[in-house]
């Protein structure tokens, strides 16, 4: 019998998943199945989830299923586990997948978790890397700060932290990732920071635009050919999927492959199988696969452009990017960042930006969000002749969009006095020397902001029953 001891905690009344995996794990494990009942309520009795304590210390398992019924919302099971079996690998087994639900076994210790359909060709692969990595005591490469990123996660706004907060959960698990998110706002650079935080750190990150690949094309770079498969294929070629594999493929613009290839990419999903063009034999690789799109996708559904059910494989932890207008905290940040970048690239004494400079790039709507930035900080510090950066240096328009603070702060002066007459003129019934009483204010300069605002006066005055 094998020496690898995997235990299985079921919380399910059904034990469908539990039979499924137990066929999987038993040609391949010395196997130990616990039952707890799943409770009706949604919270786990803490006696109930301690009682396999015993059984998980006695066994010494390497590896620990843990699964968990919908009823079961919290995350006792997984901290009695964690209780008892502090190093060893968790592998949480839901029926769906509900990312916020993911992302709190993720938090509480998880190392990874699995959703149906559940197969050897998914199960037993993410197993054994976990059991190497867990053997080897290698920890993922810590890359965030260095030249492995197009630039760094800068930023310090509340959405912006909560997303980096996520990528060491996401980046320790095996499941596939879905990021949305408008175009240039980073959705790389996310992809590149899941994969080096991750146990393929040191295997490929291979990106690929699926829209800048003509239709006719994509299947060949996804899969690759054999010889002969046709007319120009003198050579067998080796397709993305082989190029990437032990490592992440990176799919951007999913939302561009033509459907026989999504159909295909679904299939390598399900079973991390694919045929080359040309070929009559079946190939494996062990692929991470982060798609990306900055496109609504269920609108692309709806549209016919996106297979529903390939929506759901990628869908597995979702990430939405916010566009840079909705993080201007972080564009003093980012430009400083990208300053001192290009400074050091093109040698020159660039020391920083000018305040009214700096002002221009928060009140700028950024429609192409952080890669603009860069491009117009880029710019500027080519075409600077100071030690600062100042307004003439940018390329971008003043637009409505970028008004100046005094015309900014005028625009909300005037809103706030307009309002502020016609609700004091509504409770003084209309009475313009009452209401300047009643403002403090010289009876003449009010009447001259009423004329200025064209507030009709004569809308607020009652008549009185005789």
């Amino acid at each position: 019998m094998t020496s690898q001891r995997a235990l299985l905690v079921e919380f399910s009344p059904e034990r469908t998943l539990g039979r499924a995996l137990q066929d999987i794990l038993d040609p391949h494990f010395n196997l130990s199945v616990v039952t707890e009942p799943a409770p009706e309520n949604v919270l786990v009795d803490v006696d109930a989830a301690r009682s396999f304590q015993d059984e998980i210390k006695s066994f010494d398992p390497l590896v620990i299923f843990l699964i968990l019924s919908p009823r079961v919302k919290d995350n006792r099971p997984l901290q009695s586990i964690k209780e008892a079996a502090l190093r060893v690998p968790i592998i949480a087994v839901l029926e769906a997948s509900e990312p916020e639900r993911v992302f709190e076994l993720l938090k509480g210790g998880a190392a990874d978790f699995i959703i149906p359909p559940i197969n050897a060709s998914d199960v037993l692969p993410r197993t054994w890397k976990l059991l190497r990595s867990d053997s080897d005591n290698s920890k993922p490469a810590e890359i965030f700060g260095t030249g492995s990123l197009s630039h760094q996660l800068v930023g310090e706004s509340p959405d912006f932290v909560a997303l980096l907060q996520k990528i060491p959960q996401i980046a320790k698990c095996e499941a596939n990732v879905l990021i949305e998110g408008e175009t240039g706002t980073g959705k790389e650079v996310y992809a590149r920071a899941i994969h080096y935080r991750s146990a393929r750190a040191s295997k490929p990150f291979v990106p690929v635009n699926c829209g800048a690949i003509p239709v006719e094309l994509v299947e060949n770079e996804l899969f690759g050919h054999e010889r002969g498969a046709f007319t120009s294929a003198f050579a067998l070629q080796a397709g993305l999927i082989e190029e990437a594999n032990g490592g992440t493929l990176f799919l951007d613009e999913i939302d561009c492959l033509p459907p026989l290839a999504q159909v295909k990419l679904l299939r390598f999903l399900q079973e991390k199988e694919y045929k080359p063009l040309g070929s009559t034999r079946l190939k494996r690789a062990d692929v991470r696969i982060i798609a990306a799109s900055n496109l609504d996708l269920e609108k692309a559904i709806q549209n016919g452009k996106m297979r529903q059910d390939l929506f759901y494989r990628l869908n597995v932890i979702s990430l939405t990017l916010p566009p840079l207008r909705e993080r201007r905290d972080d564009i003093p940040l980012l430009a400083r960042y990208f300053i001192a970048r290009y400074a050091a690239e093109f040698n020159k004494e660039l020391t920083g930006i000018a305040p009214d400079a700096l002002h221009v790039l928060t009140a700028y709507n950024w429609p192409g969000n952080v890669r603009q930035l860069q491009h117009v900080i880029e710019r500027a510090a080519v075409m600077a002749d100071g030690a600062q950066l100042t307004t003439k240096d940018l390329n971008i328009p003043i637009s409505p969009d970028c008004e100046s603070l005094r015309e900014a702060k005028a625009k909300e002066i005037a809103k706030f006095e307009k309002n502020y007459i016609q609700g004091l003129l509504s409770v003084c019934n209309g009475n313009i020397t009452r209401a300047a009483e009643v403002a403090q204010k010289n009876r003449r300069a009010l009447w001259q902001l009423i004329q200025k605002y064209r507030i009709d006066v004569s809308r607020f005055k009652t008549s009185l029953p005789r």
